[in-house]
């Protein structure tokens, strides 16, 4: 069951719920709102801050116990801020953590305190609670009764600004359309297939009014998409091309095109992958969960503007049909490719699409794809790789992943990297060894990103985590939902 969160004008002092939350920066001081609640704590809180048993540094937490007399808050949680800069990102980041601690103690409900008054700031608590609410248990069997905690069912902020509960509605918005990501990018290969995601698509398309095209196999083959092709060729599963229309914007604008590589389970083909860790190549596909993820959310927030979600989904399986290093495919622009190593298997399928959403004549595209580990040793698991064509495009997108929390860096498309990828035998070459690998992926995708204003996030490195980030469990992190989201709402501004 989804979280419920909502606002309340309420002291801190007079909630009833099982948890308060209180937020606070830096070298924390009591406060004057705060007061009474430190008196029904019998001074235990004014106690805390004075000998710096808390200090606000980021992810701090310390778990008070609540009123003597036995009143409500039953317990109380300092989360600290840190000394932020970006102050909503801060603020997303430090509810998530409160709620997963919540989730830890078994409190039903809780309540938030930041002292803060922005919309902003609200929108920002509101996502980072969701986030931090979430889980994927679907596939576990519940524990007995009696080992049962209670459920985190609902969050209430305590803020007056008038427009806060429209700032949670937005809040709702961003977060449930990143829990539809996070799920999908959850599930295990052999329930979340190319099928499963187009039956996603269906069920986002029928909620928001939006218009929905699936191409198959037989599709793909009369429109020539070869470069797609050859990567599904191994799978008996039927390879998907998803569309999303969503066009309420002015009529006749434009659409922004957001393109999600979607490889359900990626075993690298006839270049297999090693057998330790592979598990993890069913995230292959959190580009696309991101587009379909952010296509909720841009439905229900009722965005005026024009977008198209594409979504290119296979699985790479090693067989008796599968391609096979060294040979040469048609793309859908025409192009042909040699397949270098069958490994590099997303390029292929992203040309296509790419090639595919010139149909749409958007006046941007940005793609997003789990495309090389090369990203990730370049950025770690801290920034998205980001690469475009088009400087005021790539800027728009570097600010839409900071106001997101979902940070990127811009890497370079040098022409030189066009010489590590040209092909002996055919225009180009899926390639170009390991010197440069992110920047000569991301060159591959630019030869057939030629017609429009074009970016490229390679999300390797931030789309799923393997270790605990504090503020999210091990597991998919919901990356790049809040960069889509970001860039569309500031195109309908």
């Amino acid at each position: 069951m989804p979280l419920r969160v909502s606002t309340r004008r309420s002291a801190a002092d007079s909630v009833d719920v099982p948890l308060l939350v209180l937020a606070f920066r830096k070298h924390p001081t009591l406060p004057p709102d705060l007061v009474a609640l430190d008196a029904k704590l019998g001074g235990t809180l004014g106690q805390t801050l004075g000998r710096r048993e808390f200090r606000g540094g980021r992810d701090e937490v310390l778990h008070l116990s609540g009123s003597a007399s036995g009143a409500n808050p039953q317990r109380v949680l300092l989360v600290g801020l840190g000394d932020p800069s970006d102050v909503p990102g801060a603020l997303r980041r430090a509810a998530s953590i409160a709620a997963r601690q919540a989730r830890k103690l078994g409190a039903s409900a809780l309540a938030w305190h930041d002292g803060g008054r922005s919309a902003d700031t609200v929108e920002a608590v509101t996502v980072g609670l969701l986030v931090g609410a979430w889980e994927y248990a679907d596939l576990k069997t519940p524990p007995p009764a009696d080992e049962r905690r209670p459920e985190l069912e609902s969050a209430v902020i305590l803020c007056d600004d008038a427009t806060a509960a429209q700032a949670v509605d937005r809040g709702i918005a961003i977060g449930e359309g990143m829990a539809l990501a996070r799920r999908l990018a959850m599930m295990p290969g052999n329930l979340c297939t190319p099928s499963y995601l187009a039956d996603t698509a269906r069920e986002i398309a029928a909620r928001h009014g939006m218009q929905v095209t699936i191409l198959g196999r037989t599709e793909m083959e009369k429109e020539k998409m070869g470069s797609f092709l050859c990567v599904a060729q191994g799978t008996p599963q039927d390879p998907k091309l998803i569309t999303l229309e969503y066009m309420h914007g002015p009529a006749g604008s434009k659409p922004i095109a957001l393109v999600g590589k979607g490889l359900c389970f990626d075993s690298g083909g006839i270049s297999i992958k090693p057998a330790q860790g592979m598990e993890a190549m069913k995230f292959d596909m959190c580009g696309a969960a991101g587009v379909l993820g952010a296509m909720e959310s841009i439905g229900r927030l009722a965005l005026p503007v024009n977008v198209v979600g594409l979504v290119g989904s296979t699985t790479n399986m090693p067989s008796g049909t599968a391609v096979n290093p060294g040979d040469v495919v048609r793309s859908h622009l025409g192009k042909t490719i040699e397949v270098i190593n069958t490994d590099a298997e997303g390029r292929l399928v992203l040309a296509d699409v790419l090639s595919y959403a010139r149909r749409f004549s958007p006046s941007a595209v940005v793609d997003a794809a789990t495309l090389t580990g090369a990203c990730v040793i370049a950025l770690g698991h801290t920034a998205s790789g980001v690469f475009g064509t088009d400087d005021a495009l790539v800027a728009d997108v570097l600010a839409a992943g900071t106001r997101a929390g979902e940070p990127g860096w811009r890497l370079p498309l040098y022409d030189e990297y066009k010489d590590l990828i040209k092909s002996d035998v055919a225009d180009i070459k899926n390639t170009g060894g390991r010197p440069a690998g992110a920047c000569t992926a991301a060159m591959f995708l630019k030869e057939f990103a030629e017609d429009f204003a074009w970016v490229h996030l390679d999300i390797a490195g931030t789309a799923y985590s393997e270790s605990d980030l504090t503020y999210v469990p091990k597991g998919p992190t919901g990356v790049p939902v809040g960069t889509f989201v970001e860039l569309v709402r500031g195109r309908a501004r």
